[in-house]
């Protein structure tokens, strides 16, 4: 099976922060991957643009070291990458005052697809857009794009919703979460609406948990002083995991269409019930070996900003009412990994008395590495000496099932920034969406801090602090294990 690449209209994409980190490490590599594989036309226009003062020349060799250095090698060709480099224009802006806006607005075609990428500090949305309509660059067509975090607080997210809705329309503004350009993120969408054999089942009567897990191995070293006024609950749970829960109950949209599929996202959000404090487990991974922990890290000795954390989440609805959602992640644990587990409930009576070994039926989806989905059933073991049942997996690979072409998945920002120049928003994030998140999360921060909570130590490499273990243990149920 090979997958099929549909080119997009004739665009130009202004880059705001064309120089910083996440545009070299992600948005310009994923756009050249794009030009390669034939999906960007060749009129189309990519445009940088930032306080550096840089010439065209500097940042074009700029971003052809950002793909020697971010793009495998088996998608570098010398001819690609300078046909790629032709269309790249570079111009110093400043967000605050009025230079580089002609300049800019020079460049920009008002009768092409027009998207903004606000690849910037939030501080700086407001600037941006109010520019953008002062100079008559942007029209009612043209679209942006907004990186998380979409404030801090309930309070900062409708400060930030109502900047943008000064200059632009819902319409336009396209809040990006990197999470939701997953291939496997996406097809769980797929595996539930597109196929009989799950849906049937995708409730409280049959299912008896979910796990979500996103497990890194690296620490908060070198933005350790951004990461303490976030912690995991800011930096994780509250967008990406709050994604993940919407995706897997949320009810069947009437049909594929971006409002379609938020109003549903939405009415999850709001059916979540507060957590309890004992249905929380916060941590920080402390030094081992020489190496720094989180304290050192972040370079405040007193921090109570968590770099772990595990929650016990329910949604109050006739769907899921009973089947909780368990979710953790964490810096500086065992394995990078990411995953969704459907734990299904046992059979109501077994008719194997003296088989013993008895597990669930597991669907496992993973987002990373090695993206896929695995469904785990029980078979009769091979061989004789009665009926003794073991635990299978139905693996799916996507780099296995779709051949050697067909496994060469977009990265997640490739797919978005697609997205926005077609003019999809339904992998985006509404302001009600992200209000009503933080309508969410605000009372469990402010719970801990008023108690004066401080994280649970544990050792890197480990799964997280002993008390995660118990938040499962006591329902009769365990984590699944982080394997390395």
């Amino acid at each position: 099976m090979v997958s099929r690449v549909i080119p997009v209209e004739v665009f130009d994409l202004v880059i705001f922060g064309a120089t910083g980190d996440l545009a070299r490490r992600k948005i310009l590599p994923g756009l050249y991957r794009r030009y390669l594989a034939g999906q960007i036309p060749p009129d189309s226009r990519i445009i940088g643009a930032a306080r550096s003062a840089m010439t065209e020349a500097e940042f074009r060799q700029m971003v052809r070291e950002a793909i020697d250095e971010f793009v495998s090698l088996d998608k570098r060709d010398a001819r690609i990458i300078s046909e790629f480099i032709d269309h790249l224009s570079y111009v110093a802006v400043d967000a605050k005052g009025e230079e580089g806006w002609a300049a800019l607005k020079a460049l920009v075609r008002p009768d092409r697809v027009q998207a903004f990428y606000f690849s910037v500090a939030p501080a700086l949305f407001g600037d941006l857009a109010e520019r953008l309509h002062a100079w008559g660059i942007a029209h009612p067509q043209s679209r942006i794009v907004v990186e998380k975090p979409f404030g801090r607080d309930l309070q900062t997210a409708r400060a930030l919703n109502a900047t943008l809705a000064e200059h632009f329309c819902e319409q336009q503004i396209y809040r990006i979460d990197h999470y939701l350009g997953k291939e496997t993120v996406q097809n769980l969408m797929a595996v539930r609406f597109a196929n009989i054999l799950f849906e049937p089942l995708w409730n409280a009567q049959y299912i008896d948990h979910v796990q979500i897990t996103v497990a890194e191995t690296v620490g908060v070293e070198g933005r350790g002083a951004y990461y303490d006024k976030s912690g995991a609950m800011r930096d994780m749970v509250q967008n990406h995991l709050m994604q993940l829960i919407c995706l897997i109950a949320m009810e069947p949209p009437y049909h594929f269409d971006p409002n379609a599929v938020r109003d549903e996202k939405l009415k999850v959000i709001r059916a979540l019930q507060p957590v309890a404090p004992e249905d929380i487990v916060r941590g920080q991974y402390l030094g081992l070996k020489g190496a720094p922990g989180y304290i050192e890290d972040s370079e405040n000795p007193e921090s109570k900003t968590e770099s772990y954390i595990a929650l016990k989440v329910q949604v109050a609805n006739w769907r899921w009412q009973g089947t909780p959602f368990y979710l953790r992640t964490g810096k500086k644990l065992r394995a990078r990994e990411s995953e969704i587990a459907i734990t299904f409930k046992e059979p109501p009576h077994s008719i194997f008395d003296d088989a013993p070994g008895w597990r669930e039926n597991v669907l496992v989806i993973r987002l990373q590495p090695n993206e896929g989905m695995n469904l785990k059933v029980m078979i009769k073991e091979p061989g004789p000496g009665g009926m003794r049942l073991v635990q299978v997996p139905l693996d799916m690979s996507f780099a296995d099932a779709l051949g050697e072409e067909g496994a060469d998945i977009p990265d997640a920002y490739e797919r978005l920034i697609m997205d926005v120049i077609r003019g999809n928003q339904t992998l985006f994030m509404r302001g009600d969406e992200v209000e009503a998140a933080w309508a969410w999360t605000d009372p469990i921060i402010q719970g801990w801090e008023a108690r004066g909570d401080r994280p649970r130590g544990y050792d890197p490499g480990t799964s997280g602090p002993e008390d995660a273990l118990m938040l499962m243990h006591r329902d009769g149920r365990r984590w699944r294990e982080i394997r390395e």
